[in-house]
């Protein structure tokens, strides 16, 4: 088996071209291709900033994107703080070794792993030491820098989703279940579908409105999502994601809902009525279909 290992979060195009380097390579030699990760993140157990940590991909969704990608299998450790205190020689040997039966491991440009945090180069000499093969991918840069899942966040949190897309290599979405919200956008003609996320944990893109595309019943339709505390009706400060369907009358409430981010309309801002709302819903609904002309 030809093995990669690390956590993968978003499998963003850094990520994605070292799994296509290990499908390739395993399929040339005849072996399985497999991508051993692991849950939760590392952060959140070694209490690591983890009141602040965000994740860009969900278990299921990134399990889902690593297949898609054609990886033959993948291998999902607990991480715990036991765990953690395993050296790198270690899981090389007891873990891929042992435990896989990996022959081969492929190495992106920062794969650093166990306690000892061991370079690229010093994995690199582990693993020959306990009778694995080596195979090395460089770095994807994106207007010169090096892409990351750290800044994929940062990205998100600034609002920049095209520039998260650029870098993920896919359009950034957030999946979860409709629910019950205070039902006003419908007595405004603007109904909206309130969404509870599946991973509470997954990042939220920053405060404001976005043009988006809505896979709800099986289909796909466009529409404008509203992230932040609505200022103008609600003074309880709960943050909310909200999405007006174009085009759409149908009840969703307890169904799947997949809301994918586009491109950013504007910041939330409080409106002094209803009535300046309702006039900037208005155009904020006409700027999402200019885009979405430019966009097909």
């Amino acid at each position: 088996m030809v093995i990669t290992t690390g956590f993968f979060d978003g499998v963003h195009r850094g990520h994605r071209k070292v799994i296509e380097a290990l499908v390739q390579c395993a399929e040339a030699r005849g072996e399985q291709s497999v991508v051993v990760t692991f849950w939760p993140h590392p952060r959140n157990v070694l209490q690591q900033d983890a009141v602040s940590l965000r994740l860009l991909s969900s278990l299921n969704e990134k399990k889902a994107m690593l297949t898609a990608l054609g990886v033959d299998k993948v291998e999902v450790l607990r991480f715990t703080k036991e765990f953690s205190e395993m050296t790198t020689e270690k899981y090389l040997r007891d873990v891929l070794v042992a435990q896989y039966g990996a022959t081969a491991v492929l190495l992106g440009y920062d794969n650093r792993m166990g306690c000892d945090a061991s370079s690229s180069d010093e994995v690199e000499a582990l693993a020959l030491s306990v009778g694995l093969e080596v195979i090395r991918v460089g770095a994807v840069r994106d207007l010169s820098e090096n892409i990351s899942s750290t800044k994929i966040r940062m990205a998100l949190a600034e609002g920049r989703v095209r520039k998260a897309a650029q870098m993920l290599g896919y359009e950034y979405s957030l999946e979860g279940v409709v629910v019950t919200g205070n039902r006003l956008g419908r007595t405004m003609n603007w109904p909206t579908a309130n969404m509870q996320l599946y991973e509470p944990l997954k990042m939220v893109p920053a405060n404001g409105v976005y043009f988006v595309k809505v896979y709800t019943l099986d289909e796909e339709y466009y529409g404008m999502c509203n992230i932040g505390v609505r200022p103008t009706v609600d003074r309880s400060n709960a943050r909310t994601i909200e999405t007006h369907i174009f085009d759409f009358d149908e009840d969703i409430y307890g169904l799947d809902m997949k809301v994918t981010f586009i491109e950013k309309i504007r910041d939330e801002v409080k409106f002094a009525d209803m009535s300046a709302l309702k006039a900037r819903l208005a155009l904020d609904k006409e700027q999402c279909l200019l885009i979405k002309e430019k966009y097909k």
